[in-house]
């Protein structure tokens, strides 16, 4: 009876180790779209059926049997809006990490989609956060350089656009406000930029400003491509030229430089020198203001870089 009892145990550890086995090539063989993660921009929410909550049907009308997460960033819409202006930077990219990390449909890797700010945030989920794998990642309008400027505020009121330009005349690079303004954790000021350097708690981080982390130059690397949207008629972005990585150039904010031009391309700090010359890096324009395009301009042109 023992050796019986053995035996049963044997087939019962063989027959688990080969459902394992199958369970494990299924999931890392699955041929099903691969999912796309969502990030909004300034003012607005996860679920606005006039924004991303269009993106994300469109997507998934287009994409048969499609996982899209569309990121909300707080406990309620109202508090995703309001995080997209005072909640801090760096604590949101680690709280879309852990959210990321935890999503059993995202593990085999995904696509994003970064709107306005959410483009920057998203590139810093790809260099701080590689597991799971971000697989694309498509920026629209997505300030890469910074801003020098907020011209037209899509806030719910005047009053909270209003606050927010007091805050950054006052002292962008101040610490209370640099902890608790999200606008001016991107803000790029090119007549102070050893101040820039040394005091933005964000983006001078993630674009190698005071250093190289060789981290994000090799999870960026991994991109299957890094494509950018320039809205051509753009009047919130300043410059325009931040969509593509190009910034005022240093002393002065009227003359540019492109991304080709830059120290951050030259030096390759970020790995995108290595990524354009094996075209990874696309960069697409519309003939439109910031994040104004078409159905079918979207869907003949973002659709394809999802399938």
């Amino acid at each position: 009876m023992a050796a019986q009892g053995r035996g049963w145990m044997l087939l019962l550890l063989c027959l688990s180790f080969v459902w394992e086995t199958v369970s494990w090539k299924t999931a890392s063989n699955d041929t099903g779209p691969v999912p796309v993660v969502i990030w909004h921009g300034m003012g607005d929410s996860c679920c606005n059926p006039l924004s991303m909550g269009f993106i994300k049907k469109l997507v998934e009308q287009e994409i048969t049997g499609i996982y899209v997460l569309s990121l909300e960033i707080g406990n309620s819409i109202a508090e995703d809006m309001e995080n997209s202006f005072f909640m801090n930077v760096n604590d949101q990219v680690e709280l879309v990490c852990n959210i990321l990390s935890k999503d059993k449909n995202l593990q085999n890797g995904y696509n994003a989609m970064g709107f306005s700010q959410g483009g920057q945030f998203l590139r810093a989920v790809a260099q701080r956060c590689p597991s799971p794998a971000m697989l694309k990642l498509i920026t629209f309008g997505g300030q890469h350089q910074g801003v020098y400027g907020l011209p037209r505020c899509p806030g719910e009121t005047s009053q909270i656009c209003n606050l927010i330009r007091k805050m950054l005349n006052v002292g962008a690079y101040s610490s209370p406000i640099q902890d608790h303004l999200v606008q001016a954790e991107y803000w790029h000021d090119p007549l102070n930029e050893d101040l820039y350097r040394e005091k933005s708690i964000f983006l001078a981080d993630i674009n190698q400003e005071r250093g190289i982390n060789e981290s994000y130059k090799v999870n960026l690397m991994k991109l299957k491509k890094l494509v950018m949207v320039k809205f051509l008629n753009d009047t919130m972005v300043d410059p325009v030229d931040s969509e593509w990585f190009g910034f005022y150039k240093v002393g002065q904010a009227k003359d540019t430089y492109s991304l080709q031009e830059s120290a951050l391309y030259q030096e390759d700090r970020l790995g995108l020198k290595t990524m354009d010359k094996a075209g990874k890096l696309q960069f697409l324009t519309v003939n439109g203001d910031h994040l104004q395009f078409s159905e079918e301009w979207f869907v003949t042109n973002i659709i394809p870089y999802l399938k």
